[in-house]
């Protein structure tokens, strides 16, 4: 998968020519025009309210909160779903699970859901430009990591066309998110295909928790602006709903020689959450989302093979649409409870060299069953349409250029209980039959045993799949000219394989949690997995092409399954309580990857991408200090090992954030991001065509509740 991944960052990322560096077009202005007027009414409305509210304070009124008054022991049992589709207890989940609470987000003086991500350890983050990052777990990273499934609420965002997410579309109200989860490794049993080396599951708040007003103010050299006004109130005694809107407009990043990448981006979301108990059993969640988003995309498009002609595009890449989702939640006794979910998600992209829109609709059942004392069953189905259009170019091809796939799908998954409160066996599946790749099952068996209070031991056993997308079975990318001889080229043509098999993993898990004393924790977590059935690119034999210019000569190049090849580490993540108004969070993961190709293969860069694309290690220390007369003082350092295949050298970054909670309505904080160095770059491509370095950014930010 290796060199389809890097095909995508060459292809798909931004192509931009330093000649254009800076430059903002008319569509991207357009948008940023109405967004920063939402940012300037909001500033203004900000500062009058700062002014009445610091006039009004009293500060010995209220004490400040410290890290003693939720003990480690609320920290470390959390509720997590993540896992089994059900409420569980983080210390006692048999998966590799990290939690981000929203205390963390709002402390980290991070400015998007892709940057908070950087705090799990194993998690590999790499932003790639200003608008676009590589995220994944365990290996196999790049802009459109398709081992990773990432939900909101529920609602898969992964898209089906590229197999992967598309970061920038995902500009939540940070304020608003109760958590992040994040499983490292294997999920496929509950969520299905693609959620092959992990699962990230964002979960906002109930309405009913965000009542009344917010106004969000950030500013700085990157984050240039970016305002979010919110309100929540009550509709009679049983339904709660908030409403939002948020702009941001972030700037460009570097090239690794200098001058500025032109990838700036403006980004205006707004959205809703309708939470309604409509009788002591039942309850309805009703919320949606729209966007839009316009970067800057600076390029060579190809506009003719033959003769072989580029020409200069300054086209935007503008991204818009919006989902609705439905969510009814009935509990039939305490012993039984069910969730039907629905939802309907559209967007449209144009990037050149190539535009399309997609859309999805999606229906869910879920049944939560305790049968007996010994049984505890969750099952349900599903069934999945995604449809799509593409407006194809000389340089991109989809054949055909409209299609829609089918999921169905059914699961199930019993908890046993072997000995109360000690030792539990989970075993289920996934039965899925998807119209691109067939029938498939998605089998696994988790043991988790505490055998004290303060300890636990967990493994597992997990066959999982990632199916096939648009991109594996109908591209057609003219994706490089030859040079051949004199009035003669050859272009290097990659094509999909409509019989494109499903990637396979079979995962090995071993975990360790204990909590020593009441101020430390520690997760540890092992992993070996094997993959068969990997993607490659497998050169056909050259074709003569001849037109009205003279012909050129076509290299085909085909997509296949033959690579296969094994992924081993180790994942530590440690909380250390120092006092009362002190925490520290540590975390340490290692990664090796071997690849081979199969016998019958001639590729010769699949296994040397997916091993040089992802950190062999990685650290991470946060440091959360609460200060006399509500002040805070927090710190982050990260250590990130090279990546050989794109000759990204190894980085230290470190984060400083200084906060002031005047009172439970303000907040102000001002920080700084990667201070330890002008700029660096975190990903690449084997070119370097679109590879950019982030710069060392400063901020300040207003939060008031009302």
């Amino acid at each position: 998968m290796g060199t389809c991944k890097t095909l995508l960052n060459l292809v798909f990322l931004h192509r931009r020519s330093e000649g254009f560096a800076g430059h903002c077009c008319s569509t991207r202005q357009k948008i940023a025009i109405g967004g920063r007027l939402i940012y300037g009414a909001v500033a203004k409305l900000f500062f009058i309210c700062v002014l009445l509210s610091a006039g009004t304070t009293v500060f010995a009124q209220q004490q400040q909160k410290d890290l003693s008054d939720k003990s480690l022991d609320e920290l470390v049992n959390i509720q997590v779903t993540s896992v089994s589709k059900k409420e569980q207890k983080l210390f006692q989940a048999a998966a590799a699970v990290y939690v981000i609470t929203q205390e963390d987000i709002r402390r980290s003086g991070l400015s998007s859901i892709p940057e908070l991500l950087r705090m799990v350890p194993g998690l590999e983050v790499a932003q790639v430009t200003a608008d676009s990052w590589a995220i994944s777990s365990r290996g196999f990273n790049g802009q459109f990591a398709n081992k990773m499934l990432v939900l909101i609420d529920g609602r898969s965002i992964y898209t089906h066309v590229f197999s992967g997410v598309f970061w920038d579309l995902q500009d939540l109200v940070l304020e608003d998110i109760e958590r992040i989860e994040v499983i490292r490794g294997p999920g496929a049993t509950i969520w299905g295909a693609n959620a092959v080396n992990g699962v990230i599951n964002i979960v906002t708040k109930r309405a009913s928790s965000t009542q009344g007003g917010l106004v969000d103010v950030t500013s700085g050299n990157e984050d240039r602006g970016i305002a979010t006004i919110r309100y929540g109130g009550k509709i009679g005694e049983r339904a709660y709903y908030r409403a939002y809107t948020k702009y941001s407009n972030r700037g460009s990043l570097e090239h690794p020689t200098g001058p500025k990448a032109g990838d700036g981006w403006d980004a205006l979301h707004s959205g809703f959450r309708l939470d309604w108990q409509t009788s002591d059993r039942d309850s309805l969640t009703i919320q949606g989302d729209l966007y839009r988003s316009v970067a800057d995309n600076l390029t060579n498009e190809l506009v003719s093979v033959s003769p072989f002609i580029t020409s200069p595009n300054n086209s935007d890449t503008v991204s818009q649409g919006g989902n609705i989702q439905a969510r009814w939640e009935r509990v039939f006794s305490p012993r039984s409870d069910m969730t039907i979910q629905f939802y309907y998600d559209h967007g449209h992209r144009r990037q050149t060299p190539v535009a399309w829109s997609q859309n999805t609709i999606d229906f869910d059942f879920t049944h939560h069953l305790l049968l007996g004392s010994r049984h505890d069953i969750v099952w349900g189905a599903g069934f999945r349409s995604n449809n799509d259009q593409f407006q194809n170019s000389v340089e991109i091809a989809f054949i055909p250029a409209a299609q829609r796939q089918y999921i169905f799908s059914a699961f199930a998954q019993d908890e046993i209980t072997v000995v109360e409160n000690r030792l539990h066996v989970t075993v289920g599946s996934k039965i899925e039959h998807d119209s691109f790749s067939g029938f498939n099952t998605q089998p696994s068996v988790r043991i988790s045993w505490t055998p004290s209070d303060r300890q636990t031991i967990w493994a597992s056993v997990s066959h999982a799949l990632r199916s096939s997308s648009r991109f594996d079975r109908d591209l057609r990318d003219n994706y490089s000219i030859i040079p051949i001889g004199p009035g003669m080229n050859g272009v290097f043509e990659v094509f999909g394989n409509p019989n494109f098999a499903p990637e396979v993993l079979n995962a090995f898990e071993l975990g360790y949690r204990m909590q020593p004393n009441n101020r430390v924790y520690i997760d540890l977590a092992t992993f070996y997995n094997k993959y068969r059935r990997l993607e490659t690119i497998e050169v056909g034999i050259p074709v003569f092409q001849p037109d009205p210019s003279g012909g050129y000569l076509v290299v085909p190049g085909f997509f296949d399954n033959k690579m296969r090849g094994a992924a081993y580490g180790a994942e530590l993540s440690a909380t250390w309580n120092v006092g009362n108004r002190w925490k520290l969070v540590a975390g340490y993961s290692w990664l090796t990857l071997k690849m081979r190709p199969d016998e019958s293969s001639n590729d010769t860069s699949s296994a040397a991408t997916a091993e040089g694309s992802s950190p062999h290690h990685q650290f991470k220390l946060q440091s959360f200090l609460s200060l006399p007369h509500k002040f805070e003082f927090d710190a982050s350092i990260y250590y990130v090992d090279k990546l050989p295949f794109y000759q990204v050298p190894a980085y230290t970054r470190l984060d400083l954030r200084l906060g002031w909670r005047l009172n439970d309505s303000l907040d102000f904080s001002i920080g700084g991001q990667n201070l330890l160095s002008p700029a660096h770059l975190e990903f690449g491509d084997n070119q370097l065509l679109d590879a950019a370095a982030l710069k060392r950014t400063a901020f300040g930010k207003i939060t008031w509740r009302f």
